[in-house]
Parts: C-alpha cells; sequence; structure tokens
C-alpha cells in the first residue's frame, strides 16, 4: 500500500505509515525545514510536566516525540498503531514502553494518565471525535491534553504560499528523501481538508474537555491546542 485515502481506513493508514518507517524522522525534519525541533519543544512546555509524572504519547511513532518527557524523568508511553514504527522506535531507544493501540479504543484504564499528547496524528485517525473522548477518559481530573496538528495560515498571502508548498513542492522534496514519496501526498490532501483552529477546538468542547485554547505556530501552519479534563 503505497498511501491511504482521505476515508482514513484504518489498515491502509498503519500500513502506509508502516512503509516510510525507516526514514520518516529525517523526511519530517527536511520537510518542515527544522521547525519540527521548536514545535516539540513547545509541546513539552505546554503541558510542563514533572519527574513522576505520566504521560501518554499517542501516534506517537517512532519515539521522537517522547523523548523530551522521557528524558526529563516523566514516566511516558508511546503508543501507535502502526507497527513498522514501533520497531523502529524500539531499536532507537529500548527503554521507552511502545504500546500498540487504536487512539479510538485506547488500551488503557480509566484516569491512567496525568497527561495526554498527540502530534501530528489526530486527523489520521479514522474518528478524531472518538479519539478525543477517549484521551479524556484515560486523563485524570485536572490533567491536560496538547493537541499539535497542522492547521491553516492566519495571513492570507501566506495561506497561498503554503499551500503551493503543500501540492507542489512537499510531495517533490518527499520523492528525494522518503522511503515512500507517494505517501506524502496523502499528507498534503490530509493538511488541507483538516479543521482550522476554531474547528478543533469545538470538537475539544464536543468531547467534553474545558480551558480550550491554543496557540498558532510558524504563522499558523501548527497550532498547539491545550486543555484540561
Amino acid at each position: 500500500m503505497s498511501r491511504a485515502g482521505l476515508e482514513k481506513t484504518p489498515h491502509e493508514v498503519a500500513s502506509m505509515f508502516d512503509g516510510v518507517a525507516a526514514r520518516y524522522d529525517l523526511t519530517n525534519t527536511v520537510l518542515a525545514m527544522r521547525q519540527d525541533l521548536r514545535w516539540r519543544k513547545l509541546v513539552a512546555e505546554a503541558l510542563d510536566l514533572r519527574a513522576g509524572q505520566t504521560v501518554l504519547d499517542l501516534a506517537a511513532g517512532t519515539g521522537t516525540s517522547s523523548e523530551p518527557f522521557a528524558d526529563a524523568g516523566v514516566h511516558t508511553v508511546p503508543c501507535d498503531f502502526s507497527l513498522g514504527m514501533l520497531r523502529v522506535g524500539k531499536k532507537r531507544r529500548e527503554d521507552l514502553p511502545f504500546v500498540a493501540g487504536d487512539a479510538t479504543k485506547l488500551p488503557f484504564a480509566d484516569a491512567s494518565f496525568d497527561a495526554v499528547t498527540i502530534s501530528f496524528g489526530l486527523r489520521n485517525v479514522v474518528d478524531p471525535d472518538a479519539a478525543l473522548a477517549e484521551m479524556r477518559r484515560v486523563t485524570r481530573p485536572g490533567g491536560k491534553l496538547v493537541v499539535c496538528e497542522f492547521s491553516h495560515p492566519t495571513w492570507s498571502p501566506w495561506r497561498v504560499v503554503y499551500t503551493e508548498y503543500l501540492m507542489r513542492a512537499l510531495p517533490a522534496v518527499a520523492r528525494v528523501v522518503s522511503s515512500n514519496p507517494d505517501a506524502y501526498i496523502y499528507l498534503a490532501e490530509s493538511i488541507r481538508a483538516w479543521p482550522d483552529q476554531r474547528g478543533l477546538a469545538a470538537k475539544l468542547y464536543r468531547a467534553g474537555w474545558s480551558d480550550v485554547a491554543h496557540r498558532n505556530l510558524s504563522g499558523g501552519i501548527v497550532a498547539l491546542h491545550r486543555a484540561v479534563r
């Protein structure tokens, strides 16, 4: 399976990510022009977790997003539905307890975590609303959620430039650095189809989260949504 469709059939999406796992982190850093390093740092700052607390990192892939928490002494559980990504991650970080799981049916008890986070993965879930409700279920009362996801640039001229990059430049660059460049056509299409900042905030409220707020990063290319259980 070279790529998935926007209907997001779970096994197709998982298979697609299996196919890009080997060079996934490198490709992301190149395509994001190293902005992904800054975005990960800001996710950690927004969660503001301390040693001894617990965090569930959903759509963790190879565990790159989990490392800032684990290295700070936070008990971190990386979870993903792509076995290929998890295998690559386990080779990189044998100390992390990688778990295979579906975001819409999480294999964890109620109120298991002090915080939950998901970066660039919510739009790949077949039912984002169910996933947000599941994230709330496994978060303790008073716990935090941080969603880092591609969004819509707030300045119209920048939005036009960004859209051109998504549909033209991104697949071209992916052909050079990715192990499965066709998958990045899906990436571009899924970003364009994803709700804007207000749309995602509305989803969070409907799922039962409180104190929802967001911060635009890189001119709105990415939005960091925060909420409390």
